[in-house]
């Protein structure tokens, strides 16, 4: 029989996916960790029994994590990543010829070692640009003691469990407004909304305590199956969630960037969420 790999999404509802060739498999310090290849997916990467991202489909998610906020707020220079240990999000960030500084937090170097081995395509050399500083601490430690300030924070989480749960709290948004530079946008990874509405509830009843703006935009990434994935936005400025169509081309084009899934008609649109996520958070009217 063909192994394979089970991921227990939530009670009740099981996604499977056959191992066609089993790459790595360990215990880190901190998770369970396993690398195995797809015929679908490409290689797959899952942490204590969760997928976490696959070679097929992460440039869904990694794009419009970094492009939406990079590209609306239009004057970033320094960019905070906490987690994202496989090197995607990092690549994205980078592709701004702009961006001077991007410190990157991960608390297990265990998953950026093996990730550069085994799933170089996600990094694709950003862990080695100069302008890269990369941190193996826990996120919330790092918040509480740096005297930096970023212009974009990006949270690129597993769930909150573990040691990831302490990152969709109250006090890690609040120490995220503390090292956000004035203008400057937080983005954070809050699940499947239809199969993970509390997540989203209880970040935006946070967000709505500490920035004066505040939403959710999504995206379409097969491998998290159950709906969209969300992201939260929150920020200072009400204005860069508002950026209109032509200027956010305009930047888009001067970026060079040829992106697979982000395009500016696809960022705005993000915004707009189906009505069972805005009576959640609380925004009935959209």
């Amino acid at each position: 029989m063909k192994a394979e790999y089970r991921e227990d999404i939530c009670a009740g509802w099981d996604q499977v996916f056959s191992i066609d060739e089993p790459l790595y498999e360990t215990k880190t310090d901190h998770q369970h960790l396993i690398i195995f290849k797809n015929r679908y997916c490409g290689r797959v990467l899952a942490l204590d029994g969760v997928v976490q991202t696959t070679e097929a489909d992460e440039f869904i998610y990694h794009e419009m994590m970094a492009h939406v906020p990079i590209l609306a707020h239009g004057g970033v220079r320094r960019v905070l990543i906490i987690g994202g240990g496989d090197g995607g999000l990092l690549r994205e960030v980078l592709r701004h010829r702009e961006i001077q500084r991007v410190v990157q937090v991960e608390i297990d170097l265990s998953v950026i070692d093996l990730c550069r081995r085994y799933l170089p395509n996600h990094s694709q050399g950003a862990f080695d640009d100069p302008r890269v500083a990369v941190v193996i601490d826990d996120g919330m430690h790092f918040l509480q003691h740096t005297d930096a300030r970023f212009d974009v924070i990006l949270t690129d989480s597993t769930d909150p469990e573990g040691p990831a749960e302490v990152l969709f709290s109250e006090r890690y948004y609040a120490a995220c407004r503390r090292c956000l530079a004035p203008g400057g946008i937080l983005v954070t990874q809050n699940g499947v909304a239809f199969l993970q509405l509390d997540e989203v509830r209880m970040s935006a009843t946070y967000f709505s305590r500490l920035f004066r703006d505040w939403h959710f935009f999504n995206a379409a990434v097969p491998t998290y199956v159950g709906g969209t994935m969300t992201f939260g936005w929150a920020s200072d400025n009400p204005h860069l969630r508002q950026i209109d169509g032509e200027t956010l081309g305009a930047r888009f084009a001067r970026s060079g960037i040829t992106a697979r899934y982000y395009t500016p008609e696809l960022h705005r649109a993000a915004f707009a969420l189906p009505q069972y996520i805005l009576d959640a958070i609380g925004k009935p009217k959209g």
